[in-house]
């Protein structure tokens, strides 16, 4: 991308400084709605299966960094996914494709572990969900994970919200607590949409509960069989003209041999 992309409109600047402001209404509280309220786990699961197909596949992320509406950095990753049919995780091997300087660079998500290999020292090291990656987007962010097979999830309340397209939406406001120390993040608000489990805007927080970043899942598609967000706006928790956005694109149902997500398997790899 350069700085004629129309992300840099003054109009685009406009939507992405004002997501963080944008209002929550409550339509009812925990405490008031506790006898009708829905298995927060089950609305986790099926919010996971909008974002996640069902079988293997494979994407591009392109992610840009915007600092106060100027671009500042981008990446190109090419995806490939599927899930552990023993364990129910999904397994991610991500390829570095742009800049230059990255290309052919991976990274392994493969169970509980995440691996980087670098094809010029041909050593591989592992890596925390944690680490930022660029921008606001962590490591944990572009491998594919199931948000309820690492969270136990509750239900809070259901609430009107703007969603990330400024568009009022009927949420379940869902709080999610990390089960498992590889979690990315260990406590996440999540509101997902009441009549189609699409989940639309999510919280980040630390354990100590400071807000890390808001992310806004928006630009619904029809891709691999279903509704699914093909963009993700992460805004930086205390700084909002910090913005990174992730588009997907290039989405297509595929084998991923077994072989590919193994880290003795990393040398080898051709795509």
């Amino acid at each position: 991308m350069n700085s004629s992309s129309p992300l840099l409109t003054a109009d685009r600047r406009t939507v992405l400084r004002g997501l963080a402001a944008l209002p929550v209404l409550p339509l009812a509280t925990a405490a008031s709605s506790a006898s009708a309220a829905p298995s927060a786990q089950a609305l986790l699961a099926a919010s996971d299966a909008v974002r996640n197909p069902d079988f293997p596949f494979g994407l591009t992320n392109t992610l840009t960094e915007y600092r106060n509406g100027q671009q500042t950095d981008s990446l190109t990753l090419a995806i490939v996914a599927k899930a552990d049919p023993e364990r129910g995780p999904f397994r991610s091997l991500v390829r570095f494709v742009a800049p230059a300087r990255d290309a052919g660079k991976l990274m392994l998500y493969a169970g509980r572990d995440l691996w980087f290999f670098d094809p010029a020292s041909q050593a591989s090291i592992r890596l925390s969900p944690q680490q930022r990656l660029l921008g606001q987007a962590s490591n944990g962010d572009v491998v594919t994970v199931n948000l309820s097979r690492e969270h136990r999830a509750e239900w809070v309340a259901e609430e009107q919200i703007t969603d990330g397209e400024r568009r009022p939406r009927r949420c379940h406001r869902l709080r999610l607590q990390a089960t498992v120390a590889e979690a990315s993040y260990p406590l996440i608000e999540l509101w997902v949409d009441a009549a189609t489990s699409q989940p639309l805007k999510a919280r980040y927080l630390a354990a100590s509960g400071q807000l890390l970043k808001t992310a806004y899942f928006r630009r619904w598609q029809r891709q691999l069989g279903q509704e699914r967000p093909t963009e993700t706006v992460i805004i930086d928790g205390l700084d909002p003209g910090w913005v990174t956005v992730m588009r997907y694109s290039d989405w297509v149902q595929r084998e991923v041999p077994d072989a590919w997500l193994q880290r003795e398997y990393l040398p080898q790899f051709k795509p």
